[in-house]
């Protein structure tokens, strides 16, 4: 009675329910580790060609100088994975630079124009994402509309630029935390406080699963009972108070609030964004990722100041390496759907 009550394992039954797993991971992190690998590249070509490339006092610059982008690049990538895309964000983050640049003039609190700069963001990032939702815009054609909106909106506030002699604004800037070598500021660690969070709410939350589950298949997560309207919305809220945080980053970098900062910056944020592995289809990528896009456009764009060139070169290599992620994005996906 035993033998029979005991029914015998199929031996390929473990293994066959384990492998499609392994290999979602293992491709939705090859992206990522190419974008790891053309930045070591880089600095090692960088390194032998100029002589002395990787110094501390330049690494060092390379996340102070980047703080602004890695802070706009961690609110995208929760679009991107949703599958949307915000062009809003250069804009947003020149609104609120002047916003707060205008507010320190006439002589507001800081612990007040703060709050309003991170507000203004999220109210911007919440009309984007109800147009979105509930109005079935395009995200392109929605961001778009919020990104005139907001360049607008500087020139309402000044058409000249407003100098910031705030000192606890240019403090985040100046101040500079560790030896002569290797030092980190204020915004660089700002920057990668909220790296660390994206990357923690997209890795560990529920939250960040509804979005991994959103840009995947919308469809198949509202059968799943997620709440994707809420979700939808808040990603573009995210990416709006991320480019808040960016506008003070920025104004405590420039020293001044003007309307025409930021131009083309939601571009390099979507290039950093895929060059460091998210789908623009949207379901797979890292917050992490997007630190090393972002470190990649940093190089780039050091190296060709130390060339001397013009700096459309950056614009150019970025759109090299841009248009050769999106050809192994595709690959990835094909692959992925073969299996």
């Amino acid at each position: 009675m035993s033998q029979t009550n005991v029914a015998a394992p199929t031996p390929t039954a473990g293994p066959a329910t384990k492998r499609p797993p392994r290999l979602r991971i293992r491709t939705s992190w090859v992206p990522v580790l190419a974008a790891v690998a053309i930045l070591i590249i880089m600095f090692l070509a960088a390194q032998l060609y100029f002589g002395r490339f990787l110094t501390p006092r330049l690494l060092s610059s390379l996340l102070v100088d980047n703080a602004y982008l890695m802070v706009l690049a961690a609110g995208m990538t929760f679009v991107i994975l949703s599958g949307g895309i915000d062009l809003s964000v250069g804009a947003v983050m020149a609104f609120t630079g002047m916003l707060a640049a205008k507010l320190l003039l006439i002589g507001v609190p800081v612990a007040v124009v703060i709050p309003t700069m991170l507000a203004a963001g999220a109210v911007s990032g919440l009309i984007i994402g109800i147009m979105v939702q509930y109005f079935d815009v395009q995200p392109f054609i929605a961001s778009l509309a919020g990104m005139f909106l907001a360049r607008g909106l500087c020139f309402v506030v000044s058409l000249e630029a407003i100098q910031v002699k705030d000192p606890t604004v240019l403090g985040l800037q100046s101040t500079k935390l560790g030896d002569f070598e290797w030092y980190l500021t204020p915004t660089g660690i700002i920057a990668l406080v909220v790296i660390a969070i994206a990357a923690w709410v997209l890795g560990y939350t529920r939250f960040g699963r509804t979005v991994y589950a959103i840009g995947g298949n919308v469809h198949s997560a509202r059968l799943m009972g997620l709440p994707v309207a809420r979700s939808k919305v808040l990603v573009y809220v995210i990416s709006g108070i991320c480019a808040g945080i960016a506008g003070l980053l920025f104004t405590s970098y420039t020293a001044a609030g003007y309307s025409l900062n930021g131009i083309g910056t939601e571009l390099d944020t979507i290039a950093a964004v895929v060059i460091g592995g998210t789908l623009l289809t949207g379901g797979s990528g890292y917050a992490l990722g997007s630190l090393i896009g972002v470190l990649v456009y940093g190089v780039i764009k050091v190296s060709i100041t130390f060339l001397g060139a013009d700096s459309s070169w950056t614009r150019i290599t970025i759109g090299v390496l841009l248009l050769a992620f999106v050809v192994v994005q595709r690959l990835i996906v094909r692959r992925a759907n073969r299996h």
